[in-house]
């Protein structure tokens, strides 16, 4: 009986514990979410460009581009929500608005942690099976799919501008760039398609077979599941487009459709493949990706950068924020 009782005062001892490392970690990622924003808002405000009379005359007269922007910031969200439902049919089956919650949390705890890695846990944790890790896979496949997106309009803005600005098409140095980008391209999507040859070759590394299970999953989409996400994934990259071009417009920056499409595909290239340390890393990749495309068709780097951090701001940011109401209530374990 001694015996027992001991052993209920330990495990009572373990789950108090647990729980105050549990409760101790969302103060953590609730005070790092507030300390980002605080210090974004701190840069942005030193400037002019960002400047509260500038704000207030672009919504005075761009006040319909401002709109556009921030419409299409639910949508944007609600796209990836909508892919998410979709691949997380392989686990368990959950509605639109428990695939936006999912989203939220996720882009919460990225928010604060190396190149977005918190996203897997955000979205992990709001799953109901017991052995949730399983989508580690699924969530890897929706950023690959994405990253595909980012990846081939990038390479199309590339092109570009080497032969706008650099280098003629035809010539050696412009052919070899060209065949470059073209197999680069062919090689992502042959690798996705066939990501079971990828697992075989995974599962021969010794420390990494371990991790295979996890991403073995990815192989049991069908070619059919594979374009529809990738479709996604391509509707999720013109929205976020779309809010880039509103924003550079209602700041100043006027150029022809072509022009806006390649400087903004150049900069979420350059965004996605270099790896962010935090939030406050992240937004300077994209402002300076922004302000070189941008500047080499002669328009103004402060307005590339106020267009820019207001993207930041109005999709990253602020959702983060709200992602805060989701985040608290959150548990690591599952009794399901």
């Amino acid at each position: 009986m001694n015996h027992e009782v001991q052993n209920y005062k330990q495990s009572g001892k373990v789950l108090v514990s647990r729980r105050l490392l549990v409760g101790l970690g969302k103060l953590v990622v609730f005070g790092l979410t507030l300390y980002y924003l605080r210090q974004a808002i701190l840069e942005a405000s030193s400037h002019s460009v960002l400047s509260f009379q500038t704000l207030r005359q672009i919504w005075d007269t761009k006040s319909t581009a401002l709109f556009i922007a921030a419409v299409l910031l639910p949508v944007n969200w609600g796209v990836e929500a909508s892919k998410w439902q979709f691949l997380s049919r392989k686990f368990e089956k959950i509605s639109f608005l428990e695939a936006y919650r999912a989203v939220l949390v996720g882009l919460t705890l990225g928010f604060v942690t190396p190149n977005r890695m918190g996203d897997y846990a955000g979205r992990i944790l709001t799953m109901h099976r017991k052995d949730r890790a399983d989508a580690i896979g699924a969530i890897l496949l929706g950023r690959l799919c994405q990253l595909f997106a980012t990846v081939l309009m990038g390479s199309g803005a590339i092109a570009f501008f080497v032969f706008k600005y650099y280098v003629p098409l035809a010539s050696p140095v412009g052919v070899s760039v060209l065949l470059a980008l073209l197999l680069v391209n062919s090689w992502a999507l042959a690798l996705l398609f066939s990501f079971q040859w990828a697992i075989g070759l995974l599962e021969r590394v010794s420390f990494l077979r371990r991790w295979v299970h996890y991403f073995s999953v990815i192989g049991t989409y069908s070619s059919a599941e594979l374009t529809k996400t990738l479709l996604i994934s391509g509707a999720r990259y013109l929205v976020f487009m779309g809010q880039f071009i509103a924003l550079l417009w209602a700041f100043g920056v006027h150029l022809s459709v072509e022009e806006y499409v390649w400087g903004v595909s150049g900069t979420f290239l350059m965004k996605s493949v270099v790896p962010s340390i935090n939030a406050l890393a992240d937004i300077g990749m994209r402002e300076l990706s922004a302000m070189h495309f941008f500047g080499l068709m002669g328009q103004d780097p402060l307005l590339v950068l106020g267009a820019s951090l207001s993207l930041w701001t109005m999709n990253i940011a602020l959702p983060s924020v709200v992602g805060l109401i989701f985040v608290l209530p959150l548990k690591l374990s599952n009794s399901r």
